[in-house]
């Protein structure tokens, strides 16, 4: 098992920036309240400055989607639209202690987190352009086929596992209640990405060791290092 972004992607964006994380030994066990509440809090300091829309995290990812063709106020990254609900009602809905901490530590560094559960990926997961004919399955069940050229999270078997790369996760892959083993990828393309997502990395390592007890396998992935082995 191994993730890439394919040279097609990096030759369009070099200036991407992403951190991966394999942890195995995750449940849905652990309370994260706590810890949930203390990044809420760092996002909501942000916000009292500044709406979402002028953090340098979400311009970028906004000039990134106007680069892809698509409407950035239509698609909006994963953490856009995290930050947009999180000010309007105050809160996250509450999913899976996993999902919660990785999404409270999305708005808190305004920089998309996904997480895949990797028995539900087959072989690897790379972030290329589709070819169209790739089957995305939505979390009511629902099957799309990406635009062609879209930029996806595609496995050997020609699953999308996320669609407008980090507009929209798939169901197919989501956390469970009883997933185990999972990868997480944070990505960012603004200035300071390089030295925010090894921050964000970090942080992510400590929390997941001290609610799971796990230690996870991590690694920044740049142009000069695409690749990281499960």
């Amino acid at each position: 098992m191994h993730i890439l972004h394919s040279d097609a992607l990096w030759a369009q964006y070099p200036e991407l920036v992403a951190g991966v994380l394999n942890v195995n030994g995750v449940s849905a066990t652990p309370s994260v309240d706590l810890t949930v509440s203390r990044f809420d809090s760092i996002a909501k300091t942000r916000l009292t400055a500044a709406s979402e829309g002028e953090f340098p995290e979400i311009k970028a990812w906004r000039r990134t989607f106007s680069k892809m063709g698509l409407k950035p106020t239509q698609y909006r990254c994963a953490s856009e639209s995290l930050l947009r609900r999180f000010r309007k009602e105050g809160a996250l809905p509450k999913l899976h202690p996993l999902v919660d901490l990785c999404n409270a530590i999305s708005i808190a560094f305004a920089i998309p987190v996904a997480v895949f559960d990797v028995a539900r990926c087959a072989d690897f997961l790379e972030v290329r352009h589709a070819c169209g004919d790739e089957r995305y399955t939505g979390f009511s069940g629902e099957v799309e086929h990406p635009e062609l050229n879209e930029i996806i999270f595609a496995d050997a078997q020609g699953n999308a596992h996320a669609r407008r790369w980090a507009n929209r996760q798939s169901g197919l892959s989501a956390v469970r209640a009883d997933t185990v083993h999972v990868l997480i990828v944070a990505e960012a393309l603004h200035e300071s990405a390089s030295s925010d997502i090894v921050k964000l990395v970090s942080t992510l390592t400590d929390e997941l060791g001290a609610i799971w007890g796990v230690a996870p396998q991590s690694k920044i992935l740049r142009r000069d290092s695409p690749r990281f082995e499960i």
